[in-house]
């Protein structure tokens, strides 16, 4: 659920360890990292600022923010670093909870445009594998859809437990990209494109990672969500075209496996019969 940008989710007690479903629903943007490819010179940010936006309008992010809020103990005082914040928007809840938060960006034209939206905003450039706060200096870390963009998600992980206090949480949040279901009269083929999609992607199994990334960073307490967004009908025809056309400028599909076989729904062509889930890892952990 997280375009291209990836080739040129007691009182407070942890989470269960088992896996939890969370509540399935139909959306309608397309996720970012599964638009079309880009053209040869287009500028690739603005494009990826939009997908930002439209995910981040929707029911099942807004959900997934408010739970990442609530495990981090987001308040007045807490001080909060949103690693890889994108345009700004989603993280702008941290500040209305009352947090001291700091949204780190990884692209320079990003954190213009996040600047521009939140002019008061504690916005910085940053390397997430290298934060730039001091030793044991913040009580929250949130990640959402970011590490599967990393070449080393674990010194990511590595680096919270670094900044965090004793007792401060990490919050991890992301898809993982070979977990995408599609209904599809064509299983096979399905399963090469969505293989061949992920395999465009810097570390597309970050997120299934979650929890052993944290247990390696050294946090404890360590809990485990799955909330699902669900596109169906014409909603996940963007999603399905995209993915399929990435798969074919990697040269895994022909052009007419990619336009044709995908998009069409295992018991006809009507376009309510698309569908398509995408599973959402959410993760937590405690700094001992």
């Amino acid at each position: 659920m997280s375009t291209h940008p990836t080739r040129a989710e007691s009182a407070h007690p942890a989470l269960s360890e088992s896996a939890r479903s969370g509540p399935s629903e139909s959306a309608h943007p397309t996720p970012p990292d599964t638009a079309h490819g880009q053209q040869p010179g287009q500028d690739p940010v603005p494009e990826l600022i939009a997908l930002l936006d439209a995910l981040d309008a929707m029911p099942v992010a807004r959900r997934l923010r408010g739970r990442t809020y609530d495990l981090l103990e987001a308040g007045p005082g807490s001080r909060i670093v949103d690693a890889g914040c994108g345009a700004g928007r989603a993280g702008a809840g941290l500040t209305e909870t009352g947090a001291r938060a700091t949204r780190v960006a990884l692209r320079p034209r990003v954190l213009h445009v996040a600047r521009e939206r939140c002019p008061k905003g504690d916005f910085r450039e940053g390397d997430l594998a290298e934060l730039p706060f001091g030793d044991a200096t913040l009580d929250g870390y949130r990640a959402d859809k970011v590490l599967h963009t990393l070449p080393d998600p674990a010194r990511a992980v590595a680096e919270a437990a670094r900044v965090l206090v004793s007792g401060g949480r990490a919050v991890l949040v992301g898809q993982d990209w070979d977990t995408l279901v599609i209904d599809s009269g064509d299983p096979a083929l399905t399963r090469t494109i969505v293989q061949a999609r992920a395999d465009l992607t810097t570390s597309p199994r970050a997120a299934r990672a979650h929890r052993a990334l944290l247990l390696d960073a050294g946090f404890t307490e360590i809990g485990v969500e799955v909330h699902t967004a669900v596109f169906t009908g014409g909603s996940a025809l963007p999603l399905l075209t995209g993915v399929a056309s990435a798969a074919h400028e990697a040269g895994a599909v022909t052009a007419d496996e990619a336009g044709r076989r995908l998009a069409h729904p295992p018991r006809g062509a009507a376009a309510d019969r698309f569908f398509v889930a995408i599973p959402m890892f959410l993760a937590v952990g405690t700094k001992p």
